[in-house]
């Protein structure tokens, strides 16, 4: 076995499981499709559709709910993951502790602060909500389009170079969006 390779993957096939068995039972929007395709697709974007292969992002794609919606806990994560990608996750979840509106400031400060990876998973997130939409019924949709914008408009203010193709898509698609 080449242990350089299986160094390199092991910790993202680890997190694909981990995703899945964290999400087991909880279902999308739609009440049919299981929520683990949720990260999954998250990560496809990432991967496919931004074009980035780093292991710890697709790694960070995969957690990225499993702190907010899940009994995962950032101990947790760091313990099985690292440091690096527990704290990457940490930076895409949210603190339900708060009121809505301080929760939506301090989660949209901390992505402003994050580093350009973590950055580029919330915009595979919003893309992938986006895409979604349809699902949601359309009470909800407005909302889930206005915060989408909210943080699209906030990111743009600190996108780092590699983000720009990703920015525009999601750009592009929340344009595309009607309600």
């Amino acid at each position: 076995m080449n242990a350089r390779i299986y160094d390199k993957y092991r910790t993202l096939l680890e997190a694909v499981s981990f995703a899945g068995r964290a999400h087991q039972g909880q279902l999308r929007k739609d009440k049919e499709t299981p929520y683990a395709c949720h990260p999954f697709r998250v990560c496809f974007i990432v991967r496919h559709v931004f074009g980035f292969d780093d292991p710890r992002m697709l790694s960070a794609a995969l957690l990225h709910d499993t702190i907010e919606d899940t009994t995962t806990d950032f101990d947790d994560l760091e313990e099985r993951f690292g440091a690096e990608i527990a704290g990457w996750v940490a930076c895409l979840t949210k603190d339900k502790s708060l009121p809505e509106k301080e929760r939506e400031q301090a989660y949209i400060a901390k992505l402003l602060e994050a580093p350009w990876q973590v950055q580029a998973c919330k915009l595979a997130d919003m893309f992938d909500n986006l895409m979604d939409l349809p699902a949601l019924p359309p009470e909800r949709r407005q909302h889930s389009l206005r915060r989408a914008e909210q943080y699209l408009a906030a990111l743009k203010t600190r996108a780092a170079p590699q983000l720009q193709a990703p920015l525009k898509l999601v750009d592009e698609l929340l344009k595309g969006c009607s309600c």
